[in-house]
């Protein structure tokens, strides 16, 4: 009778017939973990600010870049434009911003911060770094250079397989 091996979670050699893999050794288990972690504690902070934690995402990019198309924000938010519609329709009831049909092209609509968003960007960006200086709290520097050449080449890793 053949014996089943248990193999780690790096093994990928040919033999490989059962894993044990449990949710702490799961890579994608632990990001996630710790992304929920990072939004929980961002929400809390940015909310007494009248934002949301989806109105923040829009917010970043406007920040860098005012007057995208609501296209290119969706894009570049990494939401699907449905989604990216009915969060602006809010954005612009809460007054962060407000959209305009191109004149060349009506179709296309502009979205472009409102004073008050543009009021808000330094207290915000403030309280995004405070939050991950809290999460950088205690760990060496060399550690998190490191840390963010591994999760930007995982990152790589899995855009590549998904093309």
């Amino acid at each position: 009778m053949a014996m089943r091996r248990k193999t780690n979670i790096g093994d990928s050699g040919p033999r490989r017939r059962s894993i044990v893999f449990s949710l702490g050794g799961s890579l994608g288990y632990l990001v996630r973990d710790a992304n929920r972690a990072f939004q929980r504690l961002l929400e809390r902070r940015i909310s007494p600010h009248g934002v949301t934690r989806g109105q923040w995402y829009f917010l970043r990019v406007l920040w860098e870049e005012d007057g995208l198309s609501q296209r290119e924000l969706s894009a570049r938010v990494g939401m699907m434009e449905p989604t990216t519609v009915i969060a602006l329709r809010g954005m612009e009831k809460a007054g962060l911003i407000r959209r305009v049909r191109g004149t060349n092209d009506r179709r296309v609509t502009r979205v472009h911060l409102t004073p008050k968003a543009r009021r808000l960007r330094d207290r915000l960006l403030q309280i995004s770094q405070g939050v991950n200086d809290q999460a950088a709290e205690s760990i060496e520097p060399a550690e998190l250079a490191r840390f963010r050449r591994v999760i930007a080449r995982m990152t790589e890793n899995l855009d590549r397989i998904d093309r």
